[in-house]
């Protein structure tokens, strides 16, 4: 199975399916942030990255332009990643509470992160064409993460492409949640039954600086999913 995901990820990064996104993210790797000019950016669609016998798996919502797709990995780099990283090491599934590049050393514990758009999006607002060109990989990770038992979506529109998936090729085990923090839907995928989405408000600026989530909150969706992956639904 870990080859098999490498060839997902080999597959995200040579992607060029949105050539304006690509178009983006280079210009932004070229002109760059002031306080990262020294750096190279890896400017490229962003693969997930984690334990392949998850069950624990997080869906974001797609790099940031100076976060991701500067370091090339996953919720790296950025405001975002240091208050989800903190979290996750606080909750036992990350070896280190500071993520900053690809080379840092840090290991996911039962946990996998991936997103529902691979490359950056101006504003952070991938258009419904560019979702629909992304879904594959997502659809295609699922499919070789047969250990999940709970699938935390941080943000509303990672929360609407999960459902989208269990739409596609799952079923409902209860009437889906309306999104909301600490929202559960169970759900049975074509590989792992039982499994709960656990909805989250996304770490961003916006949410964190605004107290719209804080540290308690974001604590208490990782105690809740280590308990449900712990926990097997019959």
């Amino acid at each position: 199975m870990p080859a098999e995901l490498a060839t997902i990820e080999r597959r995200v990064v040579a992607c060029r399916k949105c050539p304006e996104l690509r178009a983006y993210c280079a210009e932004v790797g070229r002109v760059k942030k002031r306080a990262f000019l020294d750096q190279d950016y890896w400017a490229k669609p962003v693969p997930g990255f984690g334990d392949p016998n998850a069950r624990i798996v997080l869906v974001g919502l797609a790099p940031g332009a100076h976060g991701s797709n500067r370091t090339g990995r996953m919720f790296t780099g950025d405001g975002s990643g240091d208050w989800l990283y903190r979290a996750l090491h606080r909750a036992g599934l990350a070896s280190q509470p500071v993520a900053t590049n690809r080379e840092d050393g840090l290991v996911l514990h039962d946990t996998f992160i991936t997103a529902a758009v691979r490359c950056a999006p101006p504003a952070n607002k991938p258009t419904s064409a560019q979702r629909a060109r992304c879904f594959p990989y997502l659809r295609d990770e699922f499919l070789l993460l047969r250990n999940v038992r709970v699938v935390v979506t941080l943000g509303k529109l990672a929360d609407d492409t999960t459902h989208a998936l269990v739409k596609e090729s799952g079923t409902y085990r209860t009437l889906r949640a309306p999104f909301a923090h600490l929202a559960e839907t169970i759900v049975d995928l074509p590989h792992s039954r039982g499994v709960t989405v656990l909805a989250s408000y996304h770490p961003s600026r916006q949410n964190t600086n605004t107290g719209v989530l804080t540290e308690p909150m974001l604590d208490a969706v990782f105690t809740r999913a280590v308990k449900l992956g712990a926990t097997a639904h019959e």
